[in-house]
Formats: structure tokens, C-alpha cells, sequence
């Protein structure tokens, strides 16, 4: 009988953390879970610790672990915290693979953790790649890990990519492929007259008319930042430059990304905007699962658009180009200032288009370095949030 992989999820109680545990018991017969994780949210966190009976749980707010620790105490969960926590189930020698779902900075550190163990790292936390990118692929090759992107944009690259670029992740970039177009669907204020953005709540950004998630990823979503991040991720992950990397609005989020090849080929994978998809495929990968989502019912959408994005209704996307054409520490600055602008905004403190106006000003005023080492990273982002939160 063949020993069922053990899965550690740093941020359980998220968005893809949920639909990870939702996909593992779908195929209990496949995977167990080891450890979870979460910020500060107990109630979620007991009521998957008592479904799913991992050994380890680790609230990042060392407060809260202490309120699980006694929820738990009837259990034999063992409840750690902080980012010592979290790097200990990461790199534990009983985990196999690790979900990295939590949002933010914060998922960097541990992340790399799994790295150093040479596990098998299932992406979901953007910042890893781009605040870290060039030491983060160095360090998965270094320590033989196995890296499988979840984003549904680069999950999609993924597949369609050339099996020989897939498997040395852009050290040879001459695969046949011309370009990659990374689609996004423009959020919930695609076709919204840019003046009335002045008067957006964070409700309204957060409404997003395809995809569940976090409030700050669908803020992220709302200014497509999030295709700023990708785009920067992309080119980290696949050893690309950014001008063969294209950005396209497809409201319907059905393509999630396309190939072009040489010979005239396009290469797309589709599939219903269901995030069960992309982690099934990580979770099993280079084999096929079931993750519960529905049959793609091409008939019944009856039409794909795509066009163009609006680089004035969207400025944050003109930055993230910028940004990714210029490397060193300016994707640790546009991602540092972003966090802080929206934590300001989601707080009431700052208006949603006032957004790029902290991105751009920090980009200004912070000089653009070389970061060697992970100390450095977090240097240059603790100096980027300051100079954000000056701005506000």
C-alpha cells in the first residue's frame, strides 16, 4: 500500500488553504494532513484541527495560540506560534509538501524554510518571488526542492509551458515559445467610470465577479496589482523577460493563461474559475486527481473576450512593468508599499484610487538596491513600509 503524503499548509484558514483541506478530503486515501496553520483566526483553525487531526497547529499571533492551545487541549495537536512555528512545520522531516497560502511578507521566511528542506513547495504566496525571486529559484535548484506554482495564471504556464523549460524552470529559455500572455479578468471595476473610484468602498473592491477570496488579494484583484505581482512572479519562475510576458483582460476567466509557439501554436489551459483545479494539479502532480470541480461547459458561456488592459483606469500595471524591468529590490519596494496602501485602505484611511499614488511615491523615494540574502530582503521591505507609511 503506498504511504500517504503528508501536507503542511501555511494558512489554512484562507481562501486556498480551505480549498486545499477540501481537495485532501476528497482523497484521504492519498493525503494526510501534518500541520496547519493560520494568523489569528481560532475558531476556524479548532474546527479544522478537530476535522482533519494534524500533529501541528501554529498561530502566527502568539495570543491566539494560546487561546487554541486550551481549545485544543483535549486533542493531541500540538500548538506552537510565530514565525519559529511556522518554519518548523515547513521544514519538519514528516512533511512532504507544503501548501504556501499565507498572504503577504510573512509567508517569505517559513517558505524559505521548505525550500532549505528540499520539499515540495506548492506557491501561492506571491511575495516569496517577488521580493525574493533570484535567491528563492536559486535556492529550490541548490537544495533539489520541487516547486509547483498554484496561482491559476502560472499553474496555466505551467502546463502549457515545453516539458524540458518546465523541468529546469527557465534555465534554458530557447523552448520554441515566443511569448506567454497571463490573462486577468479586470476585477470588479472593469467597465466603472474611473472618476466614481474616488467614492469606492472596500466592500465594492472586494466584490469580485469570478474568483472567492482574502480582502487583500481582491483589493489586489481590484487595481490589478495582482497582475503587477504575477507578471513579476512569471518572469522569476520561468526565467523570463518581462517583455515576453503580455498581459490581457478575458473577463470571463475561463483561459487563464496561453503559450504562443514559434510554429503558430497557442497553448491554453481552461477550466472553470475554481481554485480546486490548480491546487488538485499541485497536489498530484505529475498525475491527475478529482478536486469536485464542474465540467467546463464551453456551450453554455457561448463567447471569450479579450482585450487590451487600460493602462490609465489601471496605472498600477505600467508600474509592475517598470518594476519588473528594473529588478533588485524594486519588486521588495512596489510590493512593501502596495501591502501598506491597501491595509490603509481596507482600514478606511486611504481611498482606493489614492493606491498607485503610495506605490509610485515610495518607488521615488526609496533608491532601488541589490538584496543578496533573505536578512537583506526584509531589510529593504521593513525600509519600504516606513517610507509608504510616511506617504499616507
Amino acid at each position: 500500500m503506498k504511504a500517504l503524503q503528508s501536507v503542511s499548509i501555511l494558512g489554512s484558514t484562507g481562501s486556498i488553504g480551505v480549498n486545499t483541506l477540501n481537495v485532501i478530503g476528497q482523497n484521504s486515501d492519498r493525503y494526510r494532513v501534518f500541520a496547519l496553520s493560520a494568523n489569528s483566526n481560532v475558531e476556524l483553525l479548532q474546527k479544522q484541527c478537530r476535522q482533519y487531526l494534524p500533529d501541528y497547529a501554529v498561530m502566527y499571533d502568539k495570543q491566539a495560540a494560546k487561546s487554541l492551545a486550551s481549545a485544543l487541549s483535549d486533542t493531541n495537536v500540538t500548538v506552537l506560534s510565530g514565525i519559529e512555528g511556522l518554519e518548523y512545520i515547513a521544514s519538519h522531516e514528516e512533511t512532504d509538501c507544503v501548501m504556501a497560502a499565507i498572504v503577504g511578507g510573512i509567508g517569505l521566511a517559513p517558505t524559505f524554510a521548505a525550500v532549505k528542506a528540499g520539499k515540495k513547495i506548492l506557491l501561492a504566496n506571491k511575495e516569496a518571488l517577488v521580493m525574493a525571486g533570484h535567491l528563492f529559484m536559486d535556492g529550490v535548484r541548490e537544495h533539489n526542492a520541487i516547486l509547483l506554482p498554484i496561482d491559476s495564471e502560472h499553474n496555466a504556464m505551467f502546463q502549457c509551458l515545453p516539458v524540458n523549460h518546465k523541468a529546469q524552470f527557465g534555465n534554458e529559455a530557447g523552448d520554441g515559445f515566443s511569448k506567454i500572455v497571463l490573462t486577468g479578468s479586470g476585477g470588479p471595476f472593469l467597465n466603472t467610470d474611473p472618476q466614481s473610484l474616488v467614492s469606492v468602498t472596500p466592500d465594492q473592491a472586494c466584490a469580485h465577479p469570478n474568483w472567492e477570496m482574502g480582502r487583500k488579494i481582491s483589493v489586489d484583484s481590484a487595481s490589478m496589482v495582482n497582475k503587477a505581482l504575477e507578471l513579476i512572479e512569471a518572469c522569476f519562475l520561468f526565467g523570463l523577460d518581462e517583455s515576453l510576458i503580455e498581459i490581457l483582460i478575458h473577463p470571463q476567466s475561463i483561459i487563464h493563461s496561453m503559450v504562443y509557439y514559434r510554429d503558430g501554436s497557442v497553448l491554453a489551459q481552461m477550466g472553470n474559475p475554481d481554485m480546486r483545479t490548480p491546487i488538485s494539479y499541485g497536489l498530484a502532480w505529475p498525475e491527475r486527481i478529482s478536486a469536485g470541480v464542474d465540467e467546463l461547459d464551453l456551450a453554455s458561456i457561448s463567447r471569450l473576450d479579450f482585450f487590451q488592459p487600460d493602462l490609465e483606469r489601471f496605472p498600477c500595471l505600467k508600474l509592475g512593468r517598470k518594476v519588473a524591468a528594473a529588478g533588485d529590490s524594486a519588486p521588495i519596494i512596489f510590493n512593501a508599499a502596495n501591502e501598506i496602501a491597501v491595509a490603509a485602505f481596507l482600514s478606511g484611511i486611504l481611498r482606493f484610487d489614492q493606491i498607485p499614488a503610495i506605490i509610485d511615491g515610495t518607488l521615488q523615494k526609496q533608491a532601488v538596491s541589490a538584496a543578496s540574502t533573505l536578512e537583506e530582503v526584509l531589510a529593504e521591505d521593513k525600509k519600504a513600509r516606513k517610507v509608504a507609511a510616511t506617504l499616507l
